[in-house]
C-alpha cells in the first residue's frame, strides 16, 4: 500500500519502505524477549528473531532496499543487557551484513546500553531522534525536538493496534500503523515488529491512557488506522469511527 509517492507499507508486514532513502523502517523488535521472559518464569517459543528475519528478507527482496532503520527499542530490558539480547543483536547485525544492508538505530527507552556496541559493530546509533532526508525518526517516549526541521515524523513506542469485531461478534486484535498529524506535520506511528507484541488498542483505550506523550497531545481520533492481518494491509478508517463501532 502506497501512502504517498515515497512511502510504501509492505503488504501484510509491520514494515515501511521509503524510496528516497532506499530504507526499510521497523520499530520495537525487542530482541531477546523470550530469553528475558524465561528468566521471569514465563516460557514461550523462541520465534521473534526468526519471524523478523523472514519478514525483513521478504521486504528486502521486494524493495531492493539498502538500509534498515530501527526506530527504537531494538532490545527488551530497560536497565541492563541480557546475554540473550546481546546474542540476538549480534545475529541481527549479521543478518543485515549478510544481506548487504546498512543498519541504523534510533535509540528508544529500552536501548540505554546499545551505544557501547556502536564502534565494534560499526553501527549508526542516534540518541532519541534522527533527521534523515526529510524525515524525522524518533522513538516516541519523548516529544521530538527537531519537528520544525522535517517534512514528516515517524515514531514507534506505542505498539498501536485496533480491536474489531467479526460477523459472529468475536473480537480480533490487529496491529496497525497510525497516520495522522502532530505540530502541523504528517505523523506515521509504526506497529511493533516484535512477534509477541499485542499492542495498545487505540480505539478502546482513552487518549490519556496511551504510552506516548505525543499521542496524548495529538488528535488520535482523527488518525487513520492501517491494520495488518491475515496477510494483508488495509485502511480501517479513523480511530473515531472505530471507537464508535467498538462501543455499539
Amino acid at each position: 500500500m502506497m501512502l504517498d509517492d515515497d512511502i510504501e507499507l509492505i503488504d501484510g508486514l509491520p514494515i515501511a519502505f521509503i524510496r528516497s532513502l532506499k530504507s526499510i523502517v521497523i520499530s520495537d523488535p525487542h530482541l531477546g524477549y523470550e530469553g528475558v521472559m524465561a528468566k521471569q518464569g514465563v516460557l514461550i517459543p523462541k520465534v521473534n528473531l526468526r519471524e523478523m528475519a523472514e519478514s525483513l528478507a521478504k521486504a528486502i527482496k521486494l524493495t531492493k532496499a539498502e538500509k534498515i532503520i530501527v526506530d527504537g527499542d531494538i532490545k527488551n530490558e530497560f536497565s541492563k543487557v541480557d546475554q540473550e539480547e546481546f546474542n540476538e543483536l549480534y545475529d541481527f547485525i549479521e543478518f543485515a551484513k549478510n544481506n548487504g544492508m546498512e543498519l541504523v538505530l534510533v535509540k528508544g527507552n529500552h536501548d540505554n546500553f546499545v551505544e557501547r556496541y556502536k564502534e565494534p559493530f560499526k553501527l549508526k546509533v542516534y540518541a532519541q531522534e534522527a533527521l534523515i532526508g526529510k524525515y524525522l525518526f524518533f522513538h516516541g517516549e519523548e516529544f521530538p525536538a527537531r519537528a520544525a526541521e522535517c517534512s514528516m515524523l515517524i515514531m514507534g513506542h506505542e505498539h498501536p493496534a485496533i480491536s474489531v469485531y467479526n460477523d459472529i461478534g468475536r473480537k480480533e486484535k490487529l496491529r496497525c500503523f497510525l497516520l495522522g498529524s502532530y505540530m502541523g506535520k504528517p505523523l506515521l506511528v509504526m506497529p511493533a515488529m516484535n512477534y509477541f507484541a499485542g499492542g495498545t488498542e487505540i480505539n478502546i483505550e482513552p487518549r490519556d491512557k496511551l504510552l506516548s506523550p505525543v499521542l496524548k497531545a495529538a488528535d488520535v481520533d482523527g488518525m487513520r488506522a492501517i491494520a495488518i492481518g491475515f496477510g494483508s494491509t488495509m485502511d480501517f478508517g479513523t480511530i473515531a469511527n472505530l471507537r464508535r463501532a467498538a462501543h455499539r
